[in-house]
């Protein structure tokens, strides 16, 4: 995160501006300490290797069964209304359209490619800053995809 301080001279037309860092200054003057305290800042200055793979699993693992949970049950429902469209459909409750369906399907293909290309900068940007928060925590996103894992398949 980087400010920029605009200092107008009176004596020129060139506006000079002084960029402050505030990442850098940040690491280098230990705000957040006078602030929040010794016992704040980032993880890994705070706990242990075998603390931050404890926290990276166990929160890992709640969102691997929570995930695993939720999909069994869209995955339910979804199967189960496909189902009983199909019955229905069978039976002659219901009559499909599937020439129409299908040109709504490809028009909603191509508002999804629009959309999609439209989206890509900010898809990057957030991979990128995914892959930056990782490496940075490597040992708690370690800890969170196996606890994940775990999750899964309990």
């Amino acid at each position: 995160l980087k400010i920029a301080f605009s200092f107008p001279e009176h004596d020129s037309d060139d506006d000079s501006y002084e960029v402050l860092d505030l990442t850098e200054y940040a690491r280098r003057h230990h705000w957040w300490n006078r602030l929040f305290g010794r016992s704040s800042g980032p993880i890994v200055e705070k706990y242990s290797v075998a603390t931050q793979i404890v926290m990276g699993g166990v929160t890992g693992w709640c969102a691997g069964f929570l995930f695993q949970k939720v999909g069994k049950l869209a995955a339910t429902a979804v199967g189960g209304g496909f189902l009983l469209l199909q019955i229905a459909s069978h039976s002659g409750y219901v009559q499909v359209d599937w020439k129409r369906v299908e040109k709504d399907v490809n028009k909603a293909k191509k508002q999804l490619k629009k959309r999609a290309n439209k989206a890509a900068p900010e898809i990057s940007t957030l991979i990128e800053e995914s892959t930056e928060f990782i490496k940075q925590n490597i040992v708690v996103s370690s800890g969170f995809v196996g606890g994940f894992l775990l999750g899964l398949a309990s």
